[in-house]
């Protein structure tokens, strides 16, 4: 799955979701089953734009991805894979735009 178009100024530091869980805003379902948990995830993210932290969010159903960096005018796409208590596995990717803003 390849999550719309963020954006950001060079010099924020700034919170993504990757949504896992059940989501009010969502136009498909859940890909979580209801019981089931992110027990580990990976991010990777290409040079030129800083992962500060990332973590599972205390539910368990998503990833927060906090990003710094970027130059200005450059799209970089952020990947996050995820293993379930489930033993489940799968990644998504978001791209993130650089601008001047």
């Amino acid at each position: 799955m390849l999550y719309p178009r963020k954006f950001k100024d060079p010099t924020a530091v700034l919170d993504y979701v990757f949504r896992w869980g059940p989501d009010d805003r969502a136009t498909e379902p859940p890909w979580l089953e209801p019981t089931e948990t992110i027990v580990t995830h990976t991010m990777t993210v290409p040079s030129g734009l800083t992962k500060e932290s990332s973590e599972v969010t205390p539910d368990g159903k998503d990833v927060l991805v906090w990003l710094s960096g970027g130059t200005a005018g450059s799209t970089y796409t952020v990947a996050c894979h995820v293993v379930t208590n489930l033993s489940r596995t799968d990644t998504r990717r978001m791209s993130v735009q650089v601008e001047l803003r």
